[in-house]
């Protein structure tokens, strides 16, 4: 069992909390996995216990250093982070500083650095002008009510505190509103926004499956063989994972594409127009293509790494059950990984020892005209039908698009149909035809 999922334990049952509730569960995903989320909630809904849980796991315990710096817009709210942080008992000093108390007060509890340093924002700017603690130690930086501390009577300070803070790597930005734009020098890219405010999830029924190993690669393996040929969608939380399920794939000899934001929108084009026509049928791809592709419904999507979202959760598993309830999402689950509330599931795989799916009887030839060299599929079918030979039933998936075109072939006869068609003419082009 991990570090940070027993701290969580002990510090739930010390709150008497018998679980998190989605919002918590999203955001103990997420903070962790990314340099920035934006958590909105409404009031009440428990968005402290939500940042803080994630953070807490992480800090290093032995340090004597500010670590995270904690910018609330009152001072009872400072004070009532300072306490609910010294209830849940982990172990780590923290203070609250802010305007009302004696300043000298606050240098002699500084003394001693605290792990955590919760304050308002005239208070810390005054702190860090005075130079009263370092900052080199503080890599998280939370905004909680920001769009209270944000707005413009605390601008210019809030602007000079983040000037302070140039090691900060991690920024967590909580609301119980969305009313205002967050501004440049808070430094946000990439974030993730996780939202509360009047979403409503669906729940899916799903099927998990345990790995005994923490990266899970064997498992995601035996669970492709237990499936057998059915086209899928493996998804990922990251570009980095993508590229070593990729190449334990690889290695597996399973045939397969990916899709993700980093890549060529070539690329990613082709990876799709691949995975439509058969020539691959699995994909590994980030949650990019958990919606607004042209993707027909699968027979299943498997979760490799956990969703940071419950909306995303739904996103994903929507490519296999939009229409019909015959898709099956799996989950893959470390045995000792924490599981999200929103993902609810009593149903254990016990997967199948069955054979490597067998690879694709497809290729894609790539065809340089399209519609604006007035080719249609007629066309391309004539071309490949009369001078390639092919059969009709040998006539894959063609996708036609403004200035090229794809076509599915056998793939024990694309040597000879390159050989015969390329440099063909269709309509009045000349047209190359390659593999891709």
């Amino acid at each position: 069992m991990s570090k940070s999922y027993q701290l969580q334990q002990q510090i739930l049952k010390k709150l008497g909390i018998e679980a998190l509730n989605p919002m918590q569960d999203e955001a103990y995903l997420a903070i962790p996995a990314v340099d920035n989320v934006v958590l909105l909630s409404p009031t009440g809904t428990g968005k402290t216990l939500a940042f803080l849980l994630p953070i807490l796991g992480a800090l290093d315990t032995n340090l004597i250093a500010v670590q995270v710096l904690i910018v609330v817009p009152s001072r009872e709210l400072a004070i009532q982070i300072e306490q609910v942080i010294r209830k849940m008992g982990a172990g780590l000093k923290t203070n609250a500083v802010y305007g009302g108390r004696p300043f000298s007060k606050d240098k002699i509890e500084l003394n001693h650095a605290p792990a955590i340093l919760v304050g308002t924002p005239g208070r810390i700017a005054d702190h860090l002008r005075r130079e009263t603690f370092s900052t080199e130690a503080i890599k998280t930086l939370v905004l909680d009510e920001f769009d209270k501390s944000l707005e413009v009577g605390f601008e210019s300070e809030m602007s000079e505190i983040i000037a302070f803070l140039p090691q900060i790597k991690k920024r967590v930005l909580t609301s119980a509103t969305q009313d205002m734009e967050i501004p440049r020098f808070v430094g946000l890219k990439d974030e993730i926004v996780i939202d509360y405010l009047g979403t409503v999830t669906s729940q899916l029924q799903i099927k998990k499956v345990v790995s005994p190993t923490k990266n899970k690669l064997q498992t995601l393996v035996d669970l492709l063989c237990h499936i057998g040929n059915a086209p899928g969608i493996i998804f990922c939380n990251f570009k980095d994972t993508i590229s070593y399920v990729s190449d334990f794939l690889d290695n597996q000899n399973i045939a397969h594409g990916c899709f993700y934001g980093g890549m060529e929108q070539k690329d990613r084009e082709r990876a799709l127009i691949k995975f439509r026509n058969g020539t691959h049928q699995i994909i590994i791809a980030t949650d990019l293509a958990a919606r607004g592709l042209d993707i027909s419904e699968l027979k299943y999507i498997i979760h490799y790494q956990l969703p940071l979202k419950a909306q995303e959760f739904t996103h994903r598993n929507g490519r296999t059950a939009r229409m019909n309830t015959e898709g099956t999402a799996y989950v893959l689950q470390w045995e000792e990984e924490y599981l999200p509330e929103f993902i609810e599931t009593e149903d254990i795989v016990k997967l199948k020892t069955n054979p490597i799916p067998k690879a694709s009887v497809w290729k894609t030839l790539f065809i340089s005209g399209g519609r604006k060299d007035k080719i249609s599929k007629g066309d391309i079918a004539g071309l490949f039908f009369k001078q390639g030979g092919l059969d009709r039933n040998e006539l894959g998936v063609i996708e036609l698009k403004q200035d090229c075109a794809f076509v599915a072939v056998p793939k024990e006869k694309v040597k000879g149909l390159i050989d015969k068609t390329n440099n063909s003419r269709l309509k009045k082009k000349k047209v190359r035809i390659t593999v891709i």
